[in-house]
């Protein structure tokens, strides 16, 4: 078992995963496409060489990965987003994976225009505070405050490899032994959201190291098939996402403090998306998301989201 095989989950994802595809073609490559509903499965068909994961149902994002995974025989496995594209060799991700306690690698994320995508390519694993500045909007509104910079590194030189807390799933190289001691990704995070997070946080605890490498580079469209989700849908999955990482890993004491964080924030945030919008839908899809997060605050964990009120609506 050697070399690097790259896995692509896609949803909705026909407008950009030929020229993602393409960028792969000297590497094995599975697609593991969740239910789409658009022209994806063409697009991979019309690419004999790419192995086609077809799922008859959304299995979220985590367990495709490791569906994915699973089908490939490589000893060091690339984790890319359908709306992203290879720039470089994946051979520095390789080589620093290679090296002792080193468990998992990145390099450059791009936008379109070359620039790095700072904030998002590299930041520290979330803390209690930064979630709650998160929910309360203060790391948008003041984005210059110490929380915030420290998050999303804003000190950080992207010139300069370096070992970091949290690389970004859409370009993300591990080895096959890392995936299996840590059982895999998460698929209670589901559909999406925080499982990349989740699996990088498991991976520092369990002792190995994540590098950032700066010769190897990808161009990064961003949020492709997020967009193509409801804004009702987005915002539940953010925030079921977002207190099962919390349940998961904090104190119950910080987590029962983010959910009174959540409540205290959705009901700013509800009357912003309603000017926003220009209709009184927000109010609906922010009262299920506080009354899930008093929920969680009187239990001190995270329910079954499908129990909660208004889940099964705004996802179904």
């Amino acid at each position: 078992m050697s070399g690097t095989g790259v896995v692509v989950v896609a949803y909705n994802s026909g407008d950009v995963i030929g020229t993602c595809l393409d960028s792969c073609e000297s590497l094995p490559t599975v697609v593991v496409d969740n239910a789409s509903e658009d022209d994806t499965l063409q697009q991979v068909k019309q690419r004999p060489q790419v192995l086609l994961l077809a799922n008859a149902t959304n299995r979220g994002f985590a367990a495709a990965v490791n569906q994915g995974v699973a089908t490939l025989d490589t000893e060091f496995l690339l984790l890319l987003n359908p709306d992203t594209r290879l720039q470089t060799s994946v051979r520095p991700l390789q080589e620093a994976c290679s090296k002792p306690g080193v468990g998992l690698a990145t390099g450059r994320l791009l936008d379109t225009s070359g620039s790095i995508q700072s904030g998002f390519n590299v930041r520290a694993l979330p803390s209690p505070l930064t979630l709650i500045f998160e929910v309360l909007g203060f790391n948008r509104i003041f984005p210059w405050t110490g929380v915030n910079r420290r998050y999303r590194c804003a000190d950080f030189n992207p010139d300069q490899p370096a070992d970091i807390q949290q690389p970004a799933g859409a370009f993300l190289l591990f080895r096959r032994d890392v995936w299996q001691r840590l059982n895999g990704f998460d698929p209670e995070f589901h559909p999406l959201w925080f499982e990349d997070v989740d699996f990088c946080k498991r991976a520092r605890e369990a002792g190995f190291r994540i590098r950032y490498v700066p010769e190897a580079a990808a161009v990064h469209h961003g949020g492709h098939s997020v967009s193509k989700l409801p804004p009702a849908c987005r915002e539940h999955y953010w925030y079921v996402s977002l207190l099962r990482y919390a349940s998961k890993h904090f104190p119950t004491y910080a987590f029962r403090g983010l959910c009174a964080a959540v409540v205290s924030g959705s009901v700013f945030r509800a009357v912003a998306a309603m000017v926003r919008w220009r209709s009184l839908k927000p109010l609906s899809v922010y009262a299920s998301i506080m009354r899930m997060a008093l929920r969680c605050m009187i239990s001190g964990r995270l329910r079954d989201p499908g129990d909660l009120p208004g889940y099964s609506k705004a996802v179904g």
